[in-house]
């Protein structure tokens, strides 16, 4: 089993938490997990990336070359194509359709959501709207992972398992609402 799936989205989306989770649920199922970050500028709504690769094998850098992701998991559309040289030929792209204009010069959300959808492999999904739903715009991040999970190569199970975990440090409520995202969001996809 060898995953490499990269998370992208500009700060304050959640992405470190969407790493944390998939990296207690690898834990969890006995595998290898290597993580890597790179913060940029999020507390002014900056890009920010993690690659996250699982293996039952040694993995020997935490950083995924590019050509080798097996997935994009972006919370922003344009962060999803900022991406795209990571992505292994047979790789996905599961992104939220919703932008987060934190540049002057954001493209035309038209241009932005073709590029995606010309992909040969991509879901978009509105993942703000169903984490509107939920009743926690914070869950969006939640949604996009129930959107992706079929991708990652660990079972539902396991990952509801760590949304649970840790949520339930916080509080009950919120592990309540973030499990319910997930679901809604692999209902959705």
């Amino acid at each position: 089993m060898n995953r490499d799936i990269i998370l992208a989205g500009v700060g304050g989306q959640g992405l470190l938490t969407l790493a944390a989770v998939i990296s207690t649920a690898a834990l969890d199922q006995g595998l290898i997990v290597k993580q890597s970050e790179v913060h940029g500028m999020s507390q002014r709504g900056g890009a920010v990336q993690s690659h996250v690769r699982i293996s039952d094998r040694p993995i020997h850098s935490p950083v995924i070359p590019k050509g080798n992701a097996d997935l994009i998991l972006a919370m922003e559309p344009l962060e999803a194509l900022r991406y795209l040289e990571y992505l292994s030929s047979d790789g996905i792209v599961v992104a939220n359709s919703v932008p987060m204009k934190n540049i002057a010069n954001y493209p035309a959300d038209d241009r932005v959501i073709a590029a995606l959808r010309g992909l040969r492999r991509h879901r978009l999904i509105d993942a703000v709207a169903i984490a509107r739903e939920v009743g926690s715009l914070q869950s969006a991040n939640m949604v996009l992972l129930g959107a992706g999970a079929e991708f990652i190569g660990l079972p539902p199970d396991a990952l509801a398992q760590a949304i649970t975990a840790l949520f339930s440090r916080k509080a009950e409520e919120l592990a309540e609402i973030n499990l319910t995202a997930f679901h809604r969001g692999a209902q959705a996809s």
